[in-house]
C-alpha cells in the first residue's frame, strides 16, 4: 500500500451520501424497533394536542369569526394585546396572578420536600406505607368534589370557621372576605398537592448512596446532620430542576379551582389572568381576545423558564438543557 492510501477514507469520513446515511438510521430505528412502538403513542399525542392546536394562535391576530373560520377572518394585528394591556382590568389580575403564585410557590414548594424528608426517615415500612397512601389520597379526588368539601370546611357552619370563631374571627363563611382567599387557595393546593408531589423526591432519596450514610456516621454526624450534608446535597439537583418547572407557572395559575371557589364578594383578590380568559373567551364568545390573553401568559412563563433556567445554571450546574 503506497503512503497516503491508508489515510484517504478518514478524509471522507462524514461525507457520505444522504442515502447512505438514512439506511443506517433505518437499520438502527428497525433494531429497537419495540421501544420506538412504545414511543409512538407518546409521539402521536404531543403532535395532535400540543403541536397541531398552536395553528390557532393565528386568530390572537385576528378578529375571529367562527363561521368565516381562520383563513376568512379580518386581520387586526396587536389590537386584542392593546385592549389587554390599556384596559381597566390588567393591573389588578396581574397583580391577583403574581400574589397568588408566589404564595403558593414560597408557602407550597417546600412541602413536598419536607414531606418526603420526613417520610424517608420512618423506621416502619408499614406505617411508611400508611402514611404515603393517605397523602396521596387528596390527589385523587375530583377538583369538584374537593371544591364541595372546601365549601362546606370553610362556610358559615363549617368546622373550620367554627373553630376560628375561637380566636376571635367575627363568622360567615371565610369565602365571602378577601383576606382568607389567599391563605386557603394555598392551604388547599398544599393538602392535595403535597403527597403526590412527594413521589419525586422520594425516588431521588432512593438512589443515595447508602456508604455516604455510613462515612458521614463514622464522622460522629447525628440524623439531622446527615440530612443536611448528604440527605439534601444529594437531591438538590431534583429540587432545582421541579423549581425551574414551577417557575415556568407562574403565571399559569389554573381557573379550575379559582371559578369553583370565588364569588363577587373576593373578585378585588380572587380574579386572576386565567379566569379572566375564560369568562372573555367562552361566557362572552371574544375568541380572539382571550387567545391573546392566553398567548401573552404563556409568553412570559416561556421567558421565566429561560431565566430561571440560565440562573441555575450559572450558580449551581443544574440545568433543563
Amino acid at each position: 500500500m503506497k503512503k497516503g492510501e491508508a489515510s484517504a477514507p478518514a478524509l471522507t469520513k462524514g461525507k457520505e451520501p444522504f442515502s447512505v446515511r438514512m439506511q443506517r438510521t433505518g437499520k438502527i430505528i428497525w433494531k429497537n424497533k419495540a421501544v420506538y412502538l412504545m414511543l409512538l403513542p407518546v409521539i402521536i399525542y404531543y403532535i395532535l394536542f400540543h403541536y397541531k392546536p398552536m395553528y390557532g394562535i393565528i386568530i390572537a391576530f385576528q378578529d375571529f369569526n367562527p363561521r368565516r373560520g381562520v383563513a376568512g377572518s379580518d386581520w387586526v394585528g396587536f389590537r386584542h394585546f392593546i385592549d389587554f394591556f390599556t384596559g381597566d382590568y390588567f393591573g389588578r389580575l396581574l397583580l391577583n396572578t403574581l400574589r397568588l403564585s408566589f404564595a403558593t410557590l414560597i408557602f407550597g414548594f417546600p412541602i413536598p420536600i419536607i414531606l418526603a424528608l420526613l417520610i424517608n426517615e420512618l423506621r416502619s415500612k408499614k406505617f411508611s406505607k400508611i402514611v404515603q397512601s393517605i397523602t396521596y389520597m387528596p390527589h385523587f379526588v375530583s377538583m369538584v368534589v374537593l371544591c364541595a368539601m372546601i365549601r362546606q370546611f370553610v362556610g358559615a357552619n363549617g368546622f373550620i370557621t367554627n373553630f376560628m370563631t375561637m380566636f376571635g374571627y367575627e363568622g360567615g363563611s371565610m369565602l365571602t372576605k378577601s383576606q382568607y382567599w389567599i391563605p386557603i387557595y394555598v392551604l388547599s393546593n398544599i393538602w392535595q398537592g403535597a403527597g403526590w408531589g412527594s413521589i419525586v423526591y422520594l425516588a431521588a432519596l432512593t438512589g443515595i448512596d447508602s456508604e455516604l450514610y455510613d462515612a458521614a456516621k463514622v464522622d460522629g454526624a447525628n440524623r439531622w446532620k446527615q440530612t443536611l450534608h448528604v440527605t439534601i446535597p444529594c437531591i438538590l439537583p431534583t429540587i432545582i430542576i421541579m423549581l425551574i418547572m414551577r417557575v415556568g407557572q407562574i403565571m399559569g395559575v389554573g381557573y379550575e379551582k379559582t371559578i369553583l371557589l370565588y364569588d363577587g364578594a373576593i373578585y378585588d383578590v380572587a380574579d386572576i389572568i386565567s379566569t379572566y380568559v375564560y369568562r372573555r373567551g367562552l361566557l362572552d364568545r371574544q375568541y380572539s381576545f382571550s387567545t391573546a390573553v392566553g398567548l401573552f401568559n404563556s409568553v412570559v412563563n416561556f421567558i421565566l423558564v429561560i431565566i430561571a433556567n440560565r440562573i441555575s445554571k450559572k450558580t449551581t450546574e443544574t440545568s433543563l438543557w
